[in-house]
């Protein structure tokens, strides 16, 4: 498949992810089918989808005409075989769970083309475990988003263990040319690279708060106005580099390395959500978004609305809208 052959795309789930996903997609031109498992849910997506293009719309980066062509332009369905057929490229976004995923693996095989790019939007699952039973086995790739899709431009690309080369590249090149900012994994890995990320920096959050160091709310004042600011346009590893000055980051390293080494040793090595977590996390967030300023918003709608607004402006920034 070469991406010039793109010209429809089937995505499965029209939940949060698919919506935006799709949203994204109609956006770039593309003829769009949605499948869900019945009305209630793709009345859902459409709903999402019809918001989210209306707000972009709002914030001036679509035109009025631009949002009826897009709405134009996709295709509601609760047959899967409708939603995979005459297609060049499935995104997958049905649930987080390996049989609902091969499910639809298995539909595509059925229904669709055997040139046709499987891309599931797993947040870590196994690619080879997805596509196990699957006959062309070699046409599956993970292509993991960050919330939300249509906004953030990173897509994790991973491979299983009979994924064609060219498919990896194919998904590359397409999502490259779309305006996302691909990444491919060099082997599998449970949760990829962004999540493995974040969900080590949660657990050391997590355990800072269960030791009474801190709120959950100077936790997340933490990162935004620390690091967080640096990581909207830098890694880590280039941060240090900078920290480094003209010794680099080896030299900055060698320098803080036996401090670091007792920050280790002192930091969370836990593997199981610690009993009552969840309750004392939910607890703090109810208070940090009571005491937000009215103006940034203190419900989930409304906290939702002012982030997006956010990224926008940090996409612009970037050069990445």
């Amino acid at each position: 498949m070469k991406v010039s052959e793109i010209k429809r795309i089937g995505v499965l789930g029209g939940g949060i992810i698919g919506s935006s996903w799709s949203t994204y997609f109609l956006w770039k031109g593309f003829p769009v089918v949605i499948y869900d498992i019945n009305d209630q849910a793709l009345t859902l997506s459409r709903n999402r989808i019809t918001a989210n293009l209306s707000y972009l719309k709002d914030k001036e980066v679509l035109t009025e005409k631009a949002v009826t062509d897009a709405l134009e332009r996709v295709l509601f369905t609760t047959e899967i075989s409708e939603a995979v057929e005459n297609v060049q490229f499935v995104q997958e976004a049905g649930p987080e769970n390996y049989a609902a995923k091969q499910a639809l693996v298995a539909a595509l095989d059925r229904y669709g083309s055997p040139d046709t790019v499987f891309a599931s939007s797993t947040s870590g699952l196994l690619i080879t475990e997805i596509a196990k039973s699957s006959k062309y086995p070699e046409r599956c790739i993970g292509a993991h988003p960050y919330n939300p899709p249509h906004l953030i431009p990173l897509v994790e690309i991973t491979k299983g263990d009979y994924t064609d080369d060219t498919t990896v590249q194919t998904a590359y090149d397409f999502y490259k040319k779309i305006g996302k900012e691909p990444i491919i994994l060099k082997k599998e890995a449970l949760g990829f690279i962004s999540n493995r990320l974040q969900l080590a920096l949660y657990r050391e959050a997590i355990d800072l708060v269960l030791r009474g160091v801190c709120s959950v709310e100077d936790i997340d004042k933490a990162v935004c106005f620390g690091p967080g600011l640096r990581f909207a346009f830098m890694g880590p590893n280039l941060i240090f580099q900078l920290g480094g000055g003209k010794v680099g980051i080896k030299g900055l390293l060698e320098h803080v390395g036996p401090s670091i080494e007792m920050w280790w040793a002192d930091m969370a090595e836990w593997k199981k959500w610690p009993e009552g977590s969840r309750e004392i996390l939910q607890e703090g967030v109810n208070q940090e978004m009571a005491n937000r300023r009215p103006e940034e918003g203190r419900t989930t709608d409304e906290i939702t609305l002012w982030r997006d607004d956010k990224l926008l402006k940090l996409l612009k920034l970037l050069n990445k809208l």
